[in-house]
């Protein structure tokens, strides 16, 4: 099924991987109808650094690659979506997204975030400053279409039920491992489903694409 005037699609990846993770989506969707994605590789991907710095490298990527009058929809996976969620919250990339979808990210921390010490590790961990930050004004994310994709048997985010949030869309998919969010059909089916949709009216600010 081809869609009309799709948004150009930003994907980004998440700790130590890189834009490459995301090749089995990308031939998915330009099989119907979507050609102008894009994917970002966050330097360094190790969680050296902390993910608001990561989210500054997004906001170039975007401000370089894409016209000031046009909108994008913007796909993060794992620690990705945490970085994307930086950017839509506190660097105004809600002001340029249209649909903003999040795989299998610990938007409540994860405990996984505990076995290593690195800044951008420790800024995922359950009720750290990073987040209690993006989640005291969570409510801005429903300036954007956000939807939140995730599977019960995640053992990387954990609890997996933290990538649940109060506002936009939860969809539970039962894959059995983190990395299959990435090429499991019925994930693949969802991105689709959900970037067809059309936007709410809810940022007024919002520019065509």
């Amino acid at each position: 099924m081809k869609v009309a005037q799709p948004c150009p699609l930003l994907l980004v990846h998440g700790i130590g991987d890189t834009g490459s993770v995301f090749n089995t989506l990308i031939a998915y969707l330009r099989d119907r109808g979507w050609f102008d994605i894009h994917t970002i590789d966050l330097t360094p991907n190790n969680g050296d650094i902390g993910l608001d710095r990561l989210a500054q490298q997004v906001r170039t990527y975007v401000d370089t690659h894409f016209a000031d009058a046009e909108a994008i929809d913007l796909i993060g996976f794992s620690m990705g979506g945490m970085v994307s969620r930086y950017y839509i919250q506190r660097l105004a990339g809600a002001q340029r997204v249209n649909h903003f979808i999040t795989l299998s990210s610990p938007h409540n921390g994860t405990w996984t975030g505990y076995v290593r010490q690195n800044p951008g590790v420790r800024q995922m961990r359950p009720g750290s400053d990073f987040l209690k930050d993006l989640n005291d004004t969570v409510h801005e994310l429903q300036q954007v279409q956000f939807t939140s994709l995730w599977t019960p048997y995640d053992l990387m985010i954990v609890p997996a039920k933290s990538s649940q949030l109060s506002v936009g869309d939860m969809a539970q998919l039962p894959v059995l491992a983190h990395p299959w969010m990435l090429t499991d059909q019925r994930v693949l089916a969802a991105i689709a489903t959900t970037l067809r949709r059309s936007p709410k009216p809810a940022n007024s600010a919002m520019i065509e694409c």
